[in-house]
């Protein structure tokens, strides 16, 4: 992309491509704020368990990063993100598998987790081929940007997923959400068979090992920084369920939305003041929420407390992502996306089970006090790294 190109320009062809992130993360929002309280009412099992359906998807991510950091580097990311858009229609095959056998609950939990699995392993496709794509398409001088649209278009799709899959099973039934799922992913596939494919970088590969060692303080950072997402996500409504509180998914919505917000607003920062900066600060905002969160006494103070946090995770990710992708080749670019998103994976696929622990024994308040023990340990070591960045300037690849 010539530097002379206009910010809107850029803007708008990192939109058209980030549409496919929106699509597929649309898929992962539609049963997120269903699955729990399905599994845990419906079919019976334990807080645990629900916990575990959600973060399994997670876990296949995190689990599938390496070969999707070799399919975008090796293939390309249109193909990868291709392949994830495919793999987004299979698990809701799945989805619908699970809604028709209600009846034999082991069956039925056993169909949504091969589900979860493939969903998983999609996610990792397009997340990180949508971002090599755009950087592909727009240049690495705009990768904060890429990083930033691709976290709204995420987060966005969440955030409208929650509540239209709460509004599709309560008219029509399970079934409804692996049909719109599968609708979903075909309508992607659609939109990006002609769309132009970014060029494949050619240079040495780094082996995926010694990527994810350069990248692992970031990775760790955000790995702390998202416990707090993942407690928000997975047991929001289960938590306002317990308080006898309503619309829980309404927290889930807010959250996503003072996410998108900020990003809008201060995206721009990360490239003027540095990503380590603008991570620390988030991540003071973020363990507030939290602990707004744990000590809400009523709904509204609920609502608030997500919508801090939401705002403070905001910029968690292209924050240090952009510090982490700087520190590898450009021909590697696909793994670094892979390897420092891979700690995001991590970090939802532990939280879940563990955070169903520490409710079951606890009371699901006090999973919010974890949270925020974690994201103030992630701004800790975010001011260490940003003391110890002069160095690592020095030793980042010559462009």
């Amino acid at each position: 992309m010539p530097d002379t190109q206009r910010p809107l320009a850029v803007t708008l062809q990192v939109v058209s491509i980030v549409l496919f992130t929106f699509i597929g993360y649309l898929n992962i929002g539609i049963p997120l704020a269903v699955l729990p309280g399905y599994v845990h009412s419906n079919l019976g099992f334990g807080a645990v368990i629900a916990g575990l359906v959600i973060s399994v998807q997670y876990l296949a991510t995190l689990l599938s990063r390496p070969y999707a950091g070799r399919i975008i580097d090796n293939l390309g990311c249109k193909l990868a993100v291709m392949y994830g858009l495919a793999g987004c229609g299979l698990s809701g095959v799945f989805m619908l598998l699970s809604a028709w056998l209600h009846d034999l609950p082991g069956l039925s939990l056993a169909s949504l987790l091969v589900g979860r699995l493939v969903l998983g392993s999609a996610e990792s496709l397009v997340g990180s081929g949508a971002i090599g794509w755009g950087i592909g398409r727009v240049g690495a001088q705009n990768t904060a940007k890429v990083i930033s649209w691709n976290g709204i278009a995420s987060y966005g799709a969440l955030a409208i997923g929650a509540p239209l899959g709460a509004m599709l099973v309560d008219h029509l039934g399970l079934w409804s959400m692996g049909v719109s799922i599968i609708l979903l992913a075909l309508v992607g596939l659609l939109l990006a068979w002609p769309k132009l494919a970014a060029p494949i970088v050619i240079g040495e590969r780094l082996p995926f090992i010694h990527v994810l060692g350069k990248v692992f303080p970031h990775g760790c950072g955000l790995a702390l920084g998202s416990i707090g997402f993942g407690t928000i996500a997975t047991f929001i409504t289960l938590y306002y369920a317990s308080q006898q509180w309503s619309n829980g998914v309404l927290c889930l919505s807010l959250f996503g939305a003072s996410f998108i917000g900020a990003r809008l607003l201060f995206g721009n920062l990360i490239n003027r003041l540095g990503g380590f900066r603008v991570a620390i600060a988030c991540l003071s905002v973020e363990t507030l929420g939290l602990l707004l969160l744990w000590q809400a006494p009523d709904a509204h103070w609920a609502l608030a407390g997500a919508a801090l946090s939401g705002f403070g995770f905001s910029l968690v990710f292209p924050a240090l992502g952009v510090e982490a992708v700087n520190l590898v080749p450009a021909s590697s670019r696909g793994a670094a996306v892979g390897a420092y998103s891979l700690f995001i994976d991590l970090s939802l696929g532990i939280t879940g089970p563990l955070a169903g622990a520490i409710a079951a024994g606890f009371g699901f308040a006090s999973i919010f006090l974890f949270a925020a023990i974690a994201a103030c340990c992630g701004l800790a070591l975010s001011l260490y790294l940003y003391r110890q960045a002069p160095r690592q300037r020095q030793a980042r690849p010559a462009p």
